[in-house]
């Protein structure tokens, strides 16, 4: 291997861990994300050519292994103990009282406190050898936690090697897993759409993706990280102070709470958690108190531990926010995704400062497992100091004047039926012109593995239809230039592009339109299977249950869904009028005798003569296979005008690459 490439590997390391320093740690990145994601896929790029580059501590390293059978169980270094808590300034008062008498200090003695946010996540522990992550465990029962080494590793504010030179050859750095509000409310739609039960908070979110043994899927939750503390420290490193600990914590690579204060005395450590008990609810994620330490490290040391807990630090837990109200009434919402949702109208009530007049209940489940009823007196919480929700019912407080709430059995938006699968806790509406989840289907139904009309993204969409001129996906197939002239910055030349786009759409492959239909629970392969088993679109629609569960990889519930969305009169009406506006789609075509492309793999990419669904057709009909993404299995890299990535990438790994000519050559042997 060539002295270069090595060293071109290391700098791109480099490179990456000191804006990955720069982004999560001083939140002031020099480069924008287009330029970070190039130095990444170039790292990525010269690992594949080069397998022996690859270290543990690559960024490109983070997401790896297998799911894991179970964790396995770590034991501290030094125990993770708990801390007393204080739920009054007259506790913060008394704690400081104990701190000088046991030191003998006069109670006029000033002591400095270091002053952190209590962030409501998980405690974890990070082992670092020789500057590179080695283990990653749970707090557990203190002495001893789980091993999840592969899931910390995913989260991209923990630093997989440490910056500096000046690193212990063995570290352990504690500190808090969270997960902010935004990220906490797109994991929980992303559960809704998938019918699975939404997550009570951001901390039991938090605890949950890192306790999964599928290290991919923490991957994709979201989380972030605040060190506070060291445990163990072999060679090279002895602070005298905490606010000494949490700069040196920064200056290795760690996010610190920028939060964080220096107090010269418990008068200012007290103003500090009156301050943030007012505040706290502009953090964007969940705090639910403050975190009072000595400062110095050998009055901590001279102070030592009582029972499981240090003397020398206290946990002011702020006041629950919650107020009692009555359920005026339950009605249901529509989600973007037709995804129902119980909402809870209240008495007006004031909670925090906010008056809050209705709350989500979640779901049908949600309301039976905690017997709410209209007309119940309840205790309502502003969960995370945001979201307001229903805590529990007061049950005591009943007449017999309460009614149970019942789930409607069609959707109060449309009228279209509503399913829930087995085994699901969400009810959908199953309309496929339904108006709360208009823009969602149309941008679905337009997508790149659906209709794949190019320059069709959701600032037009959005346009369609809040101008009315999109009401269900066939209307695309009748909008003129005219309409599309009525749209903001969409000039003459956008607009002949949308219409060539559309126009180019109107031939597609029978599983493209069963899947750009957003039939619940059928996703782009579930698609090519019901083509391919009933060949027509004609049988499908006419298919029971029963014979919809006979084809491989439906199953019961999947059959269920599909059965019902073709019972529905606008199923009818929007198929209807999409063979009006001269929409036609092709069966899938049995593979050619001589199989003459058999077992060999295409990617498409730039802008050919036909539509991207007939190229696919005309391979498979010869045996071949579609792939979306480039790799060394790759046969066949067919390039057109304009081609993207993918050109470079089967450059790279010296795929063959075709235009549409010799593509068409090769199909015709």
């Amino acid at each position: 291997m060539e002295e270069s490439v090595i060293a071109r590997a290391q700098e791109l390391r480099e490179q990456i861990r000191r804006h990955d320093y720069y982004y999560y740690v001083l939140n002031a990145p020099r480069i924008s994300d287009a330029e970070y994601d190039r130095l990444l896929r170039e790292l990525e790029e010269l690992e594949q050519q080069h397998p022996g580059l690859v270290t543990p501590d690559s960024p490109t390293q983070r997401v790896g292994g297998l799911p894991q059978p179970e964790f396995l169980t770590v034991e501290h270094r030094v125990p993770m103990l708990s801390l007393s808590n204080a739920f009054s300034i007259g506790e913060i008062s008394a704690f400081d009282q104990r701190v000088h008498r046991f030191l003998g200090m006069k109670a006029d003695e000033v002591l400095d406190y270091v002053c952190e946010l209590k962030i409501d996540g998980l405690a974890m522990s990070l082992t670092y050898r020789d500057g590179s992550l080695l283990i990653g465990a749970t707090r557990g029962d203190g002495q001893k936690g789980e091993d999840v080494t592969l899931n910390v590793r995913t989260i991209r504010s923990i630093p997989l090697h440490l910056l500096d030179s000046d690193i212990p050859s063995l570290v352990e750095v504690r500190g808090e897993v969270y997960m902010s509000h935004i990220a906490f409310e797109q994991l929980n739609r992303q559960r809704e759409e998938m019918g699975e039960a939404s997550f009570a908070n951001p901390r039991n979110a938090a605890a949950g993706s890192v306790r999964q043994l599928d290290p991919r899927i923490t991957a994709g939750r979201s989380l972030d990280f605040f060190s506070y503390a060291l445990g163990t420290v072999e060679g090279g490193y002895s602070p005298a102070s905490q606010w000494e600990i949490l700069n040196k914590l920064r200056e290795w690579g760690f996010p610190v709470n920028p939060n964080i204060t220096l107090c010269h005395g418990i008068k200012e450590a007290i103003a500090f958690c009156e301050s943030w008990q007012e505040r706290r609810s502009g953090l964007g994620y969940d705090i639910d108190g403050v975190v009072i330490k000595v400062d110095d490290l050998q009055l901590q040391e001279h102070l030592g531990y009582v029972s499981r807990s240090p003397r020398w630090a206290l946990a002011y837990k702020f006041p629950a926010i919650e107020e009692t109200t009555e359920v005026a009434d339950i009605l249901v919402q529509v989600g973007r995704t037709g995804a129902l949702t119980p909402v809870a109208y209240l008495k007006p009530v004031q909670i925090g400062g906010v008056t809050v007049s209705r709350a989500t209940l979640h779901n049908e489940d949600e309301i039976r497992r905690k017997d709410i009823r209209i007309g119940d007196r309840v205790v309502v919480r502003r969960a995370g100091d945001v979201i307001p929700e229903v805590v529990s019912a007061i049950k005591e407080a009943r007449n017999g004047d309460e009614r149970p709430f019942v789930m409607p059995d069609k959707c109060p938006v449309c009228n279209a039926d509503v399913f829930r699968a087995e085994g699901e806790a969400v009810s959908r509406c199953t309309g496929i012109a339904c108006p709360a989840q208009l823009k969602e289907r149309i941008a679905h139904f337009a997508s790149k593995d659906a209709m794949d009309i190019e320059g069709m993204g959701s600032a037009i969409v959005e346009q369609l239809v809040d101008n009315g001129l999109v009401k269900d996906p066939a209307d695309i197939y009748h909008l003129t230039q005219n309409d599309l002239l009525t749209l903001e910055r969409m000039g003459k030349k956008s607009a002949s592009n949308l219409l060539a786009a559309i126009e180019k759409s109107r031939h597609t492959a029978l599983d493209r339109l069963i899947y750009a239909l957003g039939i619940r629970m059928v996703g782009r392969r579930n698609a090519e299977i019901l083509a391919e088993y009933f060949g027509d679109l004609e049988k499908l629609r006419q298919a029971s249950v029963e014979e919809l569960e006979q084809v491989p990889d439906i199953g019961p519930r999947r059959a269920e869904s599909v059965h019902l969305f073709f019972r529905q009169s606008e199923t009818d009406t929007v198929l209807d009028k999409l063979k009006e506006y001269g929409v036609s789609w092709e069966a899938p075509a049995a593979p050619a005798e001589e199989g003459r492309l058999e077992g060999k793999s295409f990617v498409f990419t730039g802008t050919i003569s036909i539509s991207r669904s007939q190229a696919e057709l005309m391979v498979k009909a010869a045996g071949g296979k579609v792939s979306s993404s480039v790799s060394r299995n790759t046969d066949y890299v067919v390039a057109g005008e304009d081609p993207g990535s993918k050109y470079e990438k089967a450059l790279q790994l010296g795929v063959t690459v075709l235009t549409e000519d010799e593509f068409r050559r090769l199909l015709e042997g």
